[in-house]
């Protein structure tokens, strides 16, 4: 008898905490891409809602001892997940510093987990932060997708409220969320 299969828990992190941002409508159309993939139990979350400050525990992450109950809230938050999608802005050429602070608050709950991104922005979609964050999460030993999502000009992509997208964006989605499937599937064995 085969053992019951689960899917993978996939995060779909909006990494801008700015008010007003358009990250949240991005969050929603990417997360609703990994919901209709299939492989996934898909959860949609907003890095506001955990109001983290800047880092402020007194001591290294990588012991796990959170004083704060907002790094408590985090560190479940990303423990309960086996792969994220970053719906990333760039800011000044490079990721939300609400995004790195976040990354910096763990350690250990990132490690073997990979990663892809959904970027945003003007002219360059957001690549250009996209590839600064991609070098940081290979420190968390995390796995970050060659296959993403660009989405330049992402303001004159919002119809009443909702993201509207060409086809081949559609098919970026998945085959992002194709690969990023497969390695979740694979990565667990390296957290035992």
């Amino acid at each position: 008898m085969s053992e019951p299969t689960t899917r993978p828990v996939l995060h779909t992190i909006v990494c801008s905490t700015r008010p007003g941002r358009i990250g949240s409508t991005v969050g929603t159309w990417a997360n609703e891409q990994a919901g209709a993939h299939g492989g996934f139990d898909a959860q949609l979350i907003e890095l506001a809602d955990f109001a983290l400050p800047v880092f402020d525990e007194p001591e290294h992450p990588r012991f796990g001892r959170y004083q704060h109950e907002h790094t408590r809230r985090w560190s479940a938050s990303v423990a309960g997940a086996d792969a994220f999608v970053f719906v990333m802005p760039e800011y000044n050429y490079a990721p939300t510093p609400a995004w790195l602070n976040a990354m910096t608050y763990l350690v250990r709950e990132w490690h073997y987990k990979p990663a892809a991104f959904v970027s945003y922005g003007a002219v360059s979609g957001g690549m250009r932060s996209v590839q600064m964050a991609k070098q940081i999460l290979t420190t968390f030993k995390m796995v970050p997708m060659l296959e993403g999502v660009v989405l330049p000009w992402v303001a004159q992509k919002v119809e009443a409220g909702r993201l509207n997208v060409p086809a081949d964006t559609d098919a970026a989605a998945g085959a992002m969320l194709d690969e990023l499937l497969r390695w979740a599937q694979v990565l667990p064995a390296l957290r035992r």
